[in-house]
């Protein structure tokens, strides 16, 4: 018997539309010589496995569903799922105990790494450098000229814990300020402010490939817009190039502190990792453990750049928690 495999997708925020189409490569690439493989949409209403043109009701006590009168229960999990429940912990624990494996890291560091500004505050203590701050938490009273003071105009205001840069605005006079905390607020009740860094703009992606961690490319983000926001990252107004046009020295740097970042959190599978270079150093943004994983998407990119395919990964990636 092939090992049943379910591509998790969906979510429960305005991410879910991308993670769909993510989803969608990951079942295109899977060796169905291999797996018996199906489609799992879990959004805010419904949790439903695909099968024959159909849908059918997951049940929530082992993660599997009836097929003609069969049980089909998951052997194994392709999480693909952007943005909660998830890439913040709340899925990888329940699957835990289930004890069903799954793709990339667990529920602790799935949720660490969600959360901007613990994430920031963990890799700063490994030598990682990054913007300054400042935290604020929803109905919380604030100063707009002590803020300003701390990390200076223009800054960016973006929720604690979202994806795809929803909810995030450039702000370049202090009364705009709180129109951009208010639009931050609507995505998270906890939000950062960050310094603005005047530099180049690189995504990094890092996987566990061949028992080690590697850097699949380094991609160098023009935007055409104010930032990289949601337009310029799934609307075409950007360009994303790789390699970076960076020296190598530099490029070298990045790699090094990305795989730094990496290893120090004891990350797994795959993950890509935002940076802006200032004045040489890197200063890390956030890192996405399920990144996007459309054919357009920058990770698929940077693996075929690399010379490794994407179903070639895709399966690797399953073969390694399986086991096989």
């Amino acid at each position: 018997m092939k090992p049943i495999i379910a591509v998790v997708m969906g979510g429960y925020s305005d991410e879910y539309k991308v993670s769909l189409k993510s989803g969608q490569l990951i079942l295109d690439s899977v060796d169905r010589d291999l797996y018996e493989v199906y489609a799992y949409h879990i959004l805010s209403d419904s949790w439903t496995a695909l099968a024959d043109g159909n849908s059918y009701t997951i049940d929530k006590g082992d993660f599997g569903f009836e097929l003609n009168g069969q049980k089909k229960v998951p052997q194994a999990i392709f999480n693909i799922i952007h943005g909660t429940p998830g890439e913040d912990g709340m899925l990888q624990a329940y699957w835990q105990i289930l004890g069903i494996p799954f793709t990339g890291c667990g529920h602790y560091l799935s949720a660490l790494t969600f959360n901007k500004k613990d994430c920031i505050a963990v890799l700063q203590k490994y030598g990682i450098s990054a913007a300054k701050s400042v935290y604020l938490s929803e109905g919380q009273d604030y100063q707009i000229d002590k803020i300003v003071e701390k990390v200076g105009l223009p800054c960016f205001v973006k929720p604690n814990q979202s994806g795809s840069s929803l909810g995030i605005s450039k702000v370049k006079k202090a009364e705009d300020l709180p129109q951009a905390i208010d639009v931050a607020f609507q995505e998270d009740q906890h939000i950062l402010i960050e310094s603005f860094l005047d530099g180049t703009e690189v995504s990094v992606g890092v996987v566990e490939w061949q028992g080690e961690a590697f850097v699949t490319g380094i991609t160098e983000i023009v935007s055409h817009n104010e930032f990289f926001d949601y337009e310029a990252k799934y609307q075409g107004a950007s360009e994303e190039i790789t390699p970076a046009r960076l020296d190598g020295a530099t490029l070298q740097k990045i790699s090094d502190t990305a795989i730094h970042a990496y290893r120090s959190l004891g990350m797994s599978g795959m993950s890509r990792s935002e940076y802006i270079m200032v004045n040489g150093e890197p200063h890390f943004l956030e890192m996405n453990t399920l990144p996007g994983f459309s054919p357009a998407s920058i990770l698929p990119q940077q693996l075929s750049h690399s010379g490794i395919s994407i179903p070639e990964f895709i399966n690797a990636g399953i073969a390694a928690i399986l086991g096989a």
